[in-house]
């Protein structure tokens, strides 16, 4: 158990791995983090693209589709990610939109310290004046359109366009006020990070035609941290690794090599959260 400043008590588990696979022993871990209303499956195209150099980790996050709309009264979401990067003993860690920022809290903050941090469809401002009332109700009634991207992107790509935004919204409905009251929160936070002192050199990338996660606050975060690379994909939204996901790896294992790290590789490994 831990308790944020106003005293409440979370509940942040710790990680259960279980092994489905082997993968090169010594070599460097990478974690993979989804989305708000995600899930691992996600990345499954990245990584099979993505060399042959890593093991590569995978979890079940409590803000995946179609999970608990109330896993923020059990977790709280900066807990997870600590736990789970710093419990795998994660060299590099890839995350997705909401999990991306909370990765870029915990560097912010010193928490964990991998060797280096892939932030895909990051959110951010750098100026906290730029949050007003017609942002709030942008991502609030716009916020199925998201899941609406994504389910074009999927296997519902073979439903109407009318059925799949029937569709987004009931994802809408599941990930729920609390979820997005998570996320809007994540997001409010990001222009008071002190961002100078993150050392862990990043790529932040993201596609040219994200509705969600715009492309000058990928720039501005980009900016503000002392080692970063900014990558941006044509033709590309809000889902890198369903939509362009060769692009995504060869991005990704380029900047890792520039670092001195090696591409990633599938070793399917996966991760279960501890619900208590």
């Amino acid at each position: 158990m831990s308790a944020d400043a106003g005293g409440r008590a979370w509940r942040h588990p710790v990680p259960d791995p279980e092994f489905s696979g082997s993968g090169p022993a010594g070599r460097p871990r990478m974690l993979l983090l989804h989305g708000l209303g995600g899930h691992s499956a996600a990345w499954e195209r990245f990584a099979d693209r993505a060399g042959a150099a890593c093991e590569v980790w995978n979890s079940e996050l409590p803000w995946q589709a179609l999970g608990d709309p109330l896993w923020p009264l059990r977790f709280d979401p900066r807990w997870v990610v600590t736990d789970l990067v710093n419990r795998t003993a994660a060299d590099i860690v890839v995350a997705h939109s909401f999990s991306a920022g909370l990765v870029l809290e915990a560097l912010a903050k010193g928490t964990i310290r991998p060797r280096a941090a892939v932030l895909v469809s990051p959110f951010y401002r750098s100026q906290a004046e730029s949050f007003d009332w017609p942002a709030i109700s942008h991502y609030l009634n716009n916020f199925h359109l998201v899941f609406a991207e994504a389910l074009r992107l999927g296997e519902a790509a073979r439903y109407s366009e009318t059925h799949r935004d029937w569709l987004a919204k009931r994802l809408r409905d599941r990930v729920g006020p609390y979820g997005w009251t998570q996320w809007f929160d994540m997001y409010l936070r990001t222009p008071l990070l002190d961002l100078g002192g993150v050392t862990v050199p990043a790529l932040v990338i993201g596609g040219d035609r994200d509705i969600a996660a715009s492309a000058a606050g990928g720039a501005q975060l980009a900016a503000a941290l002392p080692d970063a690379l900014r990558v941006v994909l044509p033709d590309c939204g809000h889902f890198p690794m369903l939509q362009e996901p060769e692009r995504l790896a060869a991005a990704v294992c380029d900047f890792l090599r520039a670092r001195g790290l090696p591409g990633a590789a599938r070793a399917n490994h996966s991760l279960e959260l501890e619900h208590t």
